[in-house]
């Protein structure tokens, strides 16, 4: 089941596979990612040596077409379409590809993308959505018809209780261990604290946290690089949690990479920036 909470202008979405909270996206309405929006755009700057050009979208915003989205058939000048396949971030703008449709006369938003709520919904045809807001259900009936049906309490209190431990920078592991997530520009470091588990024996329970600490990735919507530390193992063991690590992060929509395990012992993943993670949303 997807469950829908709206607060304002700020609406929270959870899938739910029982009593699991499986995934979990922030969406602001009065300020979106921007993620699936199509603009009218010009190419101001054309750079061989980053593989792209700069396009002017309108309102003092520009955004970035690799030469591999489309980028080498444009040179300064043109006007074209654009969608977002990539929300801003820092001091970078949307990543953009080039599509195939009709664009105005100036720089400028077209229409907005579908939003994570229709992304979600359109993945998964077959879950009911429970939305706790009537205006928002209006809003989305001519997409989500027959999906949807209003439920005052569409996120329960065990779950407001999780989606609230979000915010905050350490999770519950199982067996009383803890991992503590800390975001940096240019990674984010997962450090594996073993705290009541550490008389069990460090393999046994690296292995058995891993599904945790991928849920977490995917519930606070980490990406680009990730740095996991996991606790207490020699060099020689490490190499055996690289399967299992594999296999958790199978279960993840964008397919993170496991490149393996650093000189430092820590394990290297790469997991595509999409929309903002969530500490930047709700900081």
């Amino acid at each position: 089941m997807i469950a829908v909470s709206r607060r304002g202008e700020r609406v929270r979405i959870a899938l739910l596979r029982g009593d699991i909270l499986a995934e979990f996206y922030a969406w602001n309405l009065s300020a979106p990612d921007g993620v699936g929006d199509f603009y009218t755009g010009r190419v101001d700057a054309v750079m061989p040596g980053l593989a792209g050009r700069f396009v002017a979208l309108g309102a003092d915003m520009s955004g970035f077409l690799p030469d591999s989205a489309g980028g080498k058939t444009l040179t300064i000048g043109d006007y074209a379409s654009f969608r977002v396949t990539r929300a801003a971030q820092g001091d970078k703008g949307p990543r953009l590809a080039l599509v195939a449709e009709p664009c105005g006369e100036a720089p400028g938003l077209l229409r907005r993308g579908a939003g994570p709520l229709r992304e979600l919904a359109a993945r998964l045809p077959g879950e009911d959505i429970a939305i706790d807001d009537y205006a928002l259900m209006a809003e989305l009936r001519p997409d989500l018809e027959g999906r949807m049906k209003y439920s005052a309490q569409a996120f329960d209190a065990v779950l407001e209780d999780e989606v609230a431990a979000l915010a905050e920078p350490i999770a519950a592991l199982p067996h009383g261990g803890r991992l503590h997530i800390s975001p940096t520009p240019a990674a984010t470091l997962l450090d594996v604290d073993a705290g009541a588990a550490s008389n069990m024996p460090p393999l046994a329970f690296n292995t058995e946290v891993i599904p945790e600490i991928c849920r977490q990735i995917l519930l606070r919507n980490l990406s680009g690089g990730i740095l996991i530390d996991f606790a207490g193992l020699k060099p020689a063991a490490r190499a055996k949690l690289g399967e299992p690590l594999r296999a958790a992060l199978k279960s993840d929509p964008l397919a993170p990479d496991f490149l393996g395990f650093s000189h430092l012992g820590l394990a290297e993943l790469t997991r595509r920036r999409i929309r903002p993670p969530l500490h930047e949303l709700f900081p």
